[in-house]
């Protein structure tokens, strides 16, 4: 499950989105004074770091450009680029209480796009050539900084905290402005990048899904339906008794080959859903449950078909999960709305423990609602109760949006 990130902080926990004001100067020694001129002693070495690491790759990248290992080293440092403003947005945190949010992730997917585009997203990533920015323009500032504070400790010390503030004030400034997200805009094109790619592996699982049931399933019984007709054609002049009986074997696979498909089509989306809504669906999959059901859906209208085949599959899952693996003697499903979001609350007085583990069926549907900007949280403790909520964003079924 992923959680919507937090608003970033400043010392005193008010939100630090670049807007905050910054401290006032006023003389004052005190633990914040100390911290901010060890942040402006310690510029100097760190800004120093930075150019050279921020020199070597810029030089090595324009140098090797027209080699073929140019464009990957480049893509390299761009990437660890990342990790020295990730530590220097720890320093500042740490010295100067600015607290700013990290940015997304690169949105790598272990391959899946291809070695090229995956480079071409390194290379062309913001982060990185903003704190490449950073480190570039730091060398000049730390070098100033660190002169003046260490001239200060000894002939200015009266007006040093004016002085300390003010140098450090201009520290904030440069890391909310060059080391935090760029804006919203930024963190939801990387998280919709990340959610295009669950969807495209959840659609393929389904197709595969559906592959393996029908070939397993509807797809050898009708062979063998093909076969036993075929055998009973050959059989029906020399012995029509023989044939009669094959006939009525093959009408008996007839009827389940039927079954399996109705059972796999009401898997990819059930009519009763289409038809009737998520109550009398859910109703429905209550009614195979191993364990007695309470099934509550308090809606005044039904959302978009996509938004309630998402909350059907939820239940459907939570369900099976239910009736294999928690020993509850009773389960509960309470379905409404809450302005723009769809809430859904299942719980059960099983054993408990149940956990969002990497590939398994909770991760999955965590995944899932996460790709439509839902949420998915399991309270299980051991021993019980269980009760998962899962919220998805309202689209009206007639204008298709919220």
């Amino acid at each position: 499950m992923t959680e919507s990130p937090s608003p970033s902080r400043d010392a005193a926990g008010r939100p630090d989105s670049g807007r905050t004001p910054l401290p006032p100067a006023r003389f004052a020694y005190d633990r914040t004074t100390w911290k901010e001129i060890a942040h402006l002693l310690a510029n100097l070495p760190v800004s120093v770091l930075g150019f050279v690491y921020v020199a070597t790759v810029l030089f090595t990248g324009a140098f090797l450009t027209l080699t073929v290992i140019g464009v990957p080293l480049l893509a390299a440092g761009l990437i660890g680029a990342r990790q020295l403003g990730k530590l220097e947005r720890a320093r500042a945190r740490g010295l100067l209480g600015v607290r700013v949010d990290e940015p997304s992730p690169l949105p790598l997917r272990g391959g899946r796009d291809g070695f090229f585009p995956q480079l071409w997203q390194a290379v062309k990533d913001p982060v990185g050539w903003r704190t490449i920015l950073y480190d570039f323009i730091r060398l000049p500032w730390g070098i100033l900084t660190f002169t003046i504070t260490l001239t200060s400790l000894f002939v200015l010390w009266p007006v040093l905290p004016f002085i300390a503030r003010g140098l450090a004030n201009a520290d904030r400034a440069m890391v909310r402005g060059l080391l935090s997200p760029s804006d919203e805009l930024e963190r939801r094109i990387a998280e919709l990048e990340s959610d295009r790619g669950v969807v495209v592996d959840t659609a393929a699982a389904d197709l595969r899904r559906i592959e393996r049931d029908l070939h397993d399933g509807a797809q050898a019984r009708l062979v063998s339906l093909a076969m036993g007709l075929g055998l009973a054609k050959e059989k029906l002049l020399e012995d029509p008794d023989h044939a009669a009986a094959m006939v009525a074997e093959a009408h008996g696979e007839v009827k389940l080959a039927l079954q399996e498909l109705r059972d796999l089509a009401r898997g990819i989306h059930p009519a009763v859903l289409t038809d009737r809504g998520l109550d009398a669906a859910l109703s429905a999959v209550a009614s195979r449950c191993t364990v007695p059901v309470k099934v509550t859906v308090d809606l005044l209208s039904r959302p978009a078909a996509a938004i309630e085949g998402i909350a059907y599959f939820t239940v459907s899952e939570l369900l099976q999960n239910i009736s294999k693996h928690s020993g509850a003697k009773a389960a509960s499903v309470d379905v409404r709305r809450s302005e723009d979001r769809l809430l859904i609350q299942v719980w059960d007085d099983g054993g408990g423990g149940a956990r969002l583990v990497g590939g398994g069926g909770m991760r999955g549907l965590a995944d899932r609602l996460d790709a439509v900007d839902g949420r998915f949280v399991i309270e299980s403790p051991l021993g019980g109760p269980t009760t998962v909520v899962a919220e998805l964003p309202w689209r009206d079924r007639a204008l298709g949006q919220g």
